[in-house]
């Protein structure tokens, strides 16, 4: 898993209706107050914060690292997805992805 840190770009892999956000909603880590606590800013296309929430690693990925300016791979974000799983899960997963290949 990619640790995150101050100012990486981090996408919501649970909904947060309390806040209304929702699965894929992308912000910034605004503040670190440990290694799972992390206060994130939303915002809309003006800039204006719409949530302030702090947040635990096992609800979202990170997508840009502010430390290397980069945005990580699919590979890296499904793999990080992937990391948030239960077992059956991945095992849905695994199936859903084979069925891919054979249809290439």
């Amino acid at each position: 898993m990619i640790k995150p840190e101050l100012f990486d770009i981090v996408e919501l892999i649970v909904s947060l209706p309390e806040f209304q956000q929702s699965i894929g909603s992308q912000g910034s880590i605004v503040e670190c107050h440990d290694l799972n606590h992390f206060e994130v800013e939303f915002s809309d296309e003006a800039g204006e914060t719409t949530a302030l929430c702090v947040l635990s690693p096992q609800q979202f990925i990170v997508v840009w690292q502010a430390q290397t300016k980069q945005w990580l791979t699919n590979t890296d974000k499904i793999t990080a997805i992937f990391d948030h799983l239960s077992e059956h899960k991945r095992e849905e997963v695994l199936d859903f992805a084979r069925s891919l290949y054979q249809k290439v």
